[in-house]
């Protein structure tokens, strides 16, 4: 459930996306075109995906005879998916898709999220795969992997992680053994394979990073190989089984209706793959597909927050609870529950945590359409620097808005008679999908900001003091303008004091408080443009929707006042280097 009101100010007065139509790409366009899109996202949302979502949840896929199951209708609803074409919508017309704008596709992908985000994983991880495969796999592999993929035929995963290595990539051991054919032979096991066996498709096309022997150590040594669940004939028809077996699966607390799985991979029969780009270049590969999955992943938290959002609303409108502080009447008239300034309080912190990120997930989608339509530099180097922010802030702080949607309807918010408690337990998962909440600032503060001696920063920090300058004219925005130029200042300054710090170990210790102000600041700025667009509407003669925009500035007040300031305090904690993290004895723990 997401505020279409919303969702059409930021897409069409905040990022103005009906510019892009401008643009060669995406010249067959107009808002017409992207209000049909909305329109029949949420249409399928409505119809098809939010009538599964309990369902998905309370009925996990089931692994009967070494073959994955899931419930009866989600086969029905991925198909009116593909047939309303948003599988391929992105993609470029010469690979069978329309050239939508991401910005677009991705406010659309929103609302399904929204409406089920078990179903939104198979599709979403989908998309990612086949993109993968149009950027950096040979044409052969294309046209036999990526454009069935396009079709909605084959459906996609990434194989990362295996059982004793987790995150660190730099441990795995599956191996990709040559042969005197054109292909390899894949030995070992993948963990956590989200989609990973399903009846959904013709085909599951496995992106798996293994080892060719004989390489160098480390993540240097990973290559990237496409491992179909059935082999493709010359002709593209399916051929036999690839071995590749479904070992187990994964049950989570949440996102349950997206199987997720153990995979065996030439345990008892020979399994092929083939190489995807250059030998142990595997994971420069990789990354194509992980950072478009982590802007995924930043929109999901989103959706599944604003949801709950919505619907605690919902609640505390009609909900009687409770009188005035001093009222002492019990014949009196109950409140509703937003007459109650702790309920406002949750309300609020719940409005500007995900409208921001919203703000901000949809922003980064404007930069790929930038990106794409322009080969636009500045873009790639915003959008490098903003993604794990855009992945992690969201997955951070939108998850924290769950909890005040479940706190706003206190012991029903806990219950199974409403969908929060669902909500919740969906939402807690995104701090772990496509790299945790540590690798991500690691990813912030060990490369993006120190690349190209802060080339990408910089460039940032322009950006952001240009829209502060932009406001300069507008008397009620002045003290927000100055207060995000303050904490920019802040964020300048512990920047320049981690990256100059001698000791690598001590300054990345500070990584993760640095993401989180780094992430508040970066949503300070969404709030400022939001404020910036809102102001400008009210002041408009014969303005209209004044209650929409008031809301809107009003929760820009909030921001400012209660959450902006904390990332301030954060940066000055981070410039005294403190090195407590790192000079915790192990034993001190516990005390033995």
């Amino acid at each position: 459930m997401i505020n279409r009101r919303d969702l059409e100010f930021l897409l069409f007065e905040v990022l103005q996306v009906e510019k892009l139509c401008e643009r060669a790409r995406f010249a067959d366009f107009d808002r017409d075109a992207f209000d049909a899109v909305i329109d029949s996202a949420f249409v399928l949302a409505k119809e098809e995906f939010a009538p599964l979502a309990e369902v998905m949840d309370r009925q996990e896929p089931e692994l009967r005879d070494g073959r994955v199951w899931l419930p009866a209708g989600a086969q029905e609803a991925v198909d009116a998916y593909i047939d309303s074409g948003f599988l391929n919508a992105c993609f470029d017309v010469d690979d069978g898709g329309i050239q939508l704008p991401n910005s677009v596709f991705i406010a659309a992908s929103v609302v399904l999220t929204a409406a089920n985000v078990g179903l939104s994983g198979y599709v979403g991880l989908t998309h990612a795969a086949a993109s993968l495969l149009l950027t950096h796999a040979s044409e052969q592999l294309k046209r036999a992997y990526a454009e069935p993929m396009v079709a909605g035929r084959f459906f996609g995963t990434m194989c990362l992680s295996e059982p004793q290595a987790g995150s660190s990539l730099a441990d795995i051991r599956t191996r990709a053994i040559p042969t005197d054919q054109p292909y390899y032979r894949i030995e070992g096991s993948k963990m956590w394979i989200s989609a990973g066996d399903h009846q959904l498709s013709e085909n599951i096309v496995h992106l798996v990073l293994a080892r060719v022997p004989g390489g160098p150590p480390g993540t240097r040594g990973i290559s990237l190989f496409v491992v179909p669940k059935l082999r493709v004939n010359d002709d593209g028809s399916l051929g036999a089984g690839n071995h590749v077996e479904v070992a187990g699966l994964n049950h989570k607390m949440g996102c349950r209706g997206t199987v997720n799985t153990v995979l065996s991979f030439g345990a008892d029969g020979e399994c092929r793959g083939l190489l995807v780009g250059e030998v142990h270049q595997g994971l420069a590969c990789m990354f194509h597909m992980m950072n478009a999955a982590r802007i995924g992943v930043g929109a999901s938290a989103v959706a599944l927050a604003y949801t709950a959002y919505m619907q605690s609303l919902d609640y505390a409108r009609t909900r009687p609870q409770g009188r005035h502080v001093g009222n002492k009447d019990s014949n009196s008239p109950q409140l509703m529950l937003t007459e109650h300034a702790d309920i406002r309080r949750l309300l609020l912190l719940q409005k500007v945590f995900v409208e921001g990120g919203l703000a901000l997930v949809l922003y980064c989608s404007r930069l790929l359409d930038e990106q794409s339509a322009a080969s636009n530099t500045q873009a790639a180097l915003l959008l490098d620097i903003l993604t794990p922010v855009a992945k992690s802030w969201p997955a951070e702080f939108c998850l924290e808005s769950n909890k005040h949607a479940i706190q706003v309807m206190g012991g029903y918010g806990y219950s199974r008679d409403y969908a929060v408690e669902r909500l919740y337990r969906d939402n807690r998962l995104n701090a772990i999908h496509e790299g945790t909440h540590g690798i991500q600032a690691l990813d912030l503060l060990g490369r993006k900001v120190r690349a190209g001696g802060g080339r990408a920063f910089r460039l940032l920090v322009r950006r952001i003091e240009a829209d502060i300058e932009g406001v300069s004219d507008n008397a009620s925005l002045v003290p927000y303008a100055a207060s995000l130029s303050a904490a920019v200042a802040q964020l300048i300054r512990t920047t320049d004091t981690l990256v100059a710090c001698s000791k690598l170990e001590l300054s990345l210790s500070h990584a993760t408080g640095y993401l989180d102000a780094f992430g508040h600041i970066a949503v300070a700025w969404m709030w400022l443009r939001q404020a910036g667009c809102a102001s400008e509407q009210l002041a408009a003669p014969g303005g209209r929707d004044t209650s929409f925009y008031d809301g809107k500035l009003r929760a820009c007040h909030f921001f400012f006042t209660y959450e902006l300031p904390k990332a301030v305090c954060q940066l000055l904690v981070l410039q005294k280097l403190d090195d407590s993290l790192l000079t915790m004895p192990e034993d001190a723990y516990l005390g033995s």
